[in-house]
């Protein structure tokens, strides 16, 4: 598997149908195109997780967005991890949609994150391999610079 990363929202404000509503938002946006087939999956009569498809108009480049239920056990984020992420353990944060390989979707997954974050700004972009947090300030920093392919795994912090 490849790079993989995720979006980490606090868990008392967490609702898969806004994230969702959200999704479709920031896609139009993005100038990108949103395929949803609503097949969703479920464990034990539990919704689990639907998927969205996130392309390019040539469909060259596309990245698939699973988006969680409440009942997903992935939902959690472990103690553990906010020091390696560097957040507030406080936030209750958890983890909300995945995003399996980002490699090859950069660009798209750049415009897509900026606007997702701008509708919701408390909430953060993780690169899963490098344990780094993107905010929405650090969207905001990256968009005022020419964009670059290899944003994604470059450290925040540095921006």
């Amino acid at each position: 598997m490849g790079t993989s990363a995720e979006i980490l929202k606090e868990r008392e404000k967490y609702c898969p149908e806004k994230l969702l509503a959200d999704a479709i938002v920031a896609a139009f946006h993005a100038d990108v195109m949103l395929i949803y087939n609503d097949n969703k999956n479920f464990r034990d009569e539990k919704f689990m997780y639907v998927t969205l498809n996130i392309l390019d108009h040539s469909y060259n480049r596309q990245f698939i967005l699973y988006v969680k239920g409440k009942d997903n056990p992935s939902l959690s984020f472990n103690d553990h991890d906010y020091e390696y992420y560097g957040l507030d353990s406080s936030q209750k944060l958890c983890s909300v949609a995945f995003v399996e390989e980002i490699y090859g979707a950069e660009e798209i997954l750049f415009r897509f994150i900026y606007e997702y974050l701008k509708i919701n700004p408390e909430d953060y972009f993780c690169v899963d391999d490098y344990e780094w947090v993107y905010r929405w300030e650090d969207m905001q920093k990256l968009k005022s610079f020419p964009y670059d392919p290899d944003w994604c795994y470059k450290d925040p912090k540095l921006i």
